[in-house]
């Protein structure tokens, strides 16, 4: 049955826009919002941006090349002192050394990319925290997991400040889909909750195909309707005519159509059809009339709606057409991906984002090193972690080094900054100039 949002995408197709219901149906779709009232409005939305993510091309390709222009080959980080902070050499490389072992132990650049992927598809990510040995260890809360327990006031598993909708107080986690006692609440100390295309007030996120999940639909069904027609054109090689009437052919022709036609299991009735292989050539005795409605369709005309629909999806993501349909004829790399391209904007936004996060993140899993006494105490308060992330544009490497090379001379930026910005490790590349220079 169609949930709420459905019947409502069905009753504005049926609407004109000079009709008067028109502005009445605008507001109430207004106060429906958020458009999910419960889990069970969650996970249908999850679940089907799950599908496209998992079975339609263009989706996945559109999910990965976020991830890929986001996270690329992973962000590098860099701990600097704030101003006025006087904090020795020693004690910077073993914050570093701290960085370092938490990002290998929990392989922090495979998960940077699944984080994106998580986001896209889902919506939101939950990170849970746990101090092993005071060590830093993250993992997954799936989405899912997250949901209200009878009896209990919240929303989607989310309790909030009864005054305050932006204070999390915790999360309502069930472990054991099977089990109605698995339940847990565990505090938001615990838990990083990642969330987009929603407000601060929400407490879940949205997909980010959820907007164009009606243009995806479409696209599935022209995509699949015009292989088929395709297919059974060029499945059929030869019809050959009997011109004489044959008795013989005739009654090889009724056994071979009634050897052909068998009965549904569950309905039990005859089917209708015959199936041909590809490259089948069919026999057709005198008085059959052949007509191959499918012949006079031109399916390379179906593309251009399937283009259609994808700049329609391209917009909504503000990213090129051909990230999505794979096809650059009417488009460029060079053009598409200037510095001031909406795409670039796009990118360069969501990796801001990203970087909020996990810096986050390692400085959670510094503290516990200051805690257990690998760091010195209140060291945490005097540093700053930096992060780079790949560089998005269109790239002309003279240019950059050229820039750079200006920023570093008029003193704005660092050797570290401009190694980690072209993907270098500053500290790597050093010891082996000196190795070389020795």
């Amino acid at each position: 049955m169609p949930n709420d949002l459905e019947r409502m995408e069905r009753i504005l197709e049926w609407l004109n826009e000079d009709d008067p219901a028109w502005s009445e149906f605008l507001s109430l779709i207004t106060t429906s919002w958020p458009p999910y009232k419960n889990d069970h409005d969650l996970e249908r939305i999850r679940n089907e941006s799950r599908w496209f993510a998992t079975h339609h091309p263009f989706a996945l390709s559109a999910l990965e090349n976020r991830a890929s222009y986001v996270v690329g080959s992973g962000h590098r980080y860099t701990v600097r002192p704030k101003p006025k902070a006087e904090i020795s050499p020693e004690v910077l490389e073993a914050i570093d050394r701290e960085v370092t072992e938490f990002l290998e132990t929990n392989l922090w650049q495979h998960r940077q990319l699944e984080n994106q992927i998580r986001l896209d598809r889902d919506g939101e990510v939950f990170l849970r925290f746990f101090d092993v040995g005071g060590r830093l260890v993250v993992r997954y809360i799936e989405p899912e997991q997250v949901a209200t327990p009878p009896g209990e006031k919240a929303l989607c598993g989310v309790i909030t400040d009864e005054r305050d909708a932006e204070t999390v107080r915790g999360y309502w986690v069930r472990w054991d889909p099977i089990k109605l006692d698995a339940w847990e609440r565990v505090p938001a100390e615990e838990v990083q909750h990642r969330k987009l295309n929603v407000d601060f007030t929400m407490p879940r996120g949205l997909p980010t195909l959820f907007g164009v999940r009606a243009n995806l639909r479409r696209v599935w069904k022209l995509l699949r309707n015009m292989t088929t027609v395709a297919s059974i054109q060029a499945a059929v090689a030869i019809v050959r005519m009997h011109g004489a009437a044959q008795v013989g052919s005739v009654q090889q022709f009724v056994a071979r159509m009634n050897a052909a036609a068998q009965t549904e299991q569950q309905r039990n009735q005859p089917q209708t059809y015959e199936k041909f292989p590809p490259g089948a050539i069919i026999d057709v005795p005198p008085g059959v009339e052949l007509k191959f409605p499918a012949e006079g369709i031109n399916v390379a005309r179906y593309v251009d709606a399937i283009q259609a629909e994808l700049r329609a999806i391209a917009a909504r993501l503000a990213m090129p057409e051909y990230m999505l349909s794979g096809d650059a004829s009417n488009a460029n790399y060079a053009s598409t991906m200037v510095a001031e391209g909406p795409a670039v904007k796009m990118f360069e936004r969501l990796q801001s984002q990203t970087i909020w996060w996990d810096c986050e993140v390692i400085m959670r899993a510094l503290r516990l090193a200051e805690q257990a006494g690998r760091l010195p105490a209140g060291v945490t308060q005097q540093i700053i972690i930096d992060a780079e992330a790949p560089i998005v544009q269109s790239r002309n490497r003279l240019q950059e080094a050229q820039a750079d090379q200006i920023l570093y001379t008029m003193g704005i930026v660092s050797p570290q900054a401009i190694a980690a910005r072209h993907g270098y490790d500053y500290k790597q590349e050093k010891e082996l100039i000196d190795q070389a220079n020795e």
